[in-house]
């Protein structure tokens, strides 16, 4: 991370007043203010965690994984006869699980925004990891996607199509 002096200055004061703040963080945040003030390059890489960006292609494709869970719950609730699906529909597997804490953060992240400060998506279980699926599930939503947009009817979908989409 590349800063100035002015906004390395600036970073260093809100350390202080963070420490002063929050006494129960304060030696993080007098770590951060040594580590800004004195430039330490490796270090500094640490606050670029902290400060991530994802694209929009990436934030509309995070909604439209979770849009796929709510049209596959609300189509497998729908189904009069859920023995009509050729797979078994556990409900669990229609439960979205977000993403992995240790690969993932940043989208993980992202969810509990939308559904924490964006009131998103209300009816998803947070569960006792609060979307931490601690297991890589990007790839997993990226071949659901494809299959859910094949569907003709994307919110009405059938059995067969439920087990497809879950399966892929």
């Amino acid at each position: 991370m590349e800063m100035t002096a002015a906004q390395r200055l600036i970073l260093s004061n809100q350390y202080t007043l963070m420490a002063q703040m929050d006494p129960q963080n304060a030696e993080k945040y007098r770590r951060l203010q040594t580590i800004v003030e004195r430039g330490y390059a490796l270090q500094l890489r640490e606050l670029d965690k902290d400060f991530g960006e994802l694209s929009e292609d990436l934030c509309r494709q995070v909604v439209d994984f979770m849009e796929m869970y709510h049209a596959l719950q609300e189509s497998h609730r729908m189904l009069e006869d859920h023995s009509r699906c050729e797979c078994d529909v556990d409900a669990r597997r229609l439960q979205f699980w977000g993403f992995d804490a240790a690969t993932e953060a940043h989208l993980m992240h992202y969810v509990r925004f939308l559904t924490e400060s964006e009131g998103l998506y209300p009816q998803f279980d947070k569960s006792l990891h609060h979307f931490n699926s601690q297991t890589p599930m990007l790839e997993k939503y990226q071949r659901m996607l494809k299959t859910w947009r094949n569907c003709p009817r994307q919110y009405h979908l059938s059995g067969s199509e439920i087990c497809k989409i879950i399966g892929a």
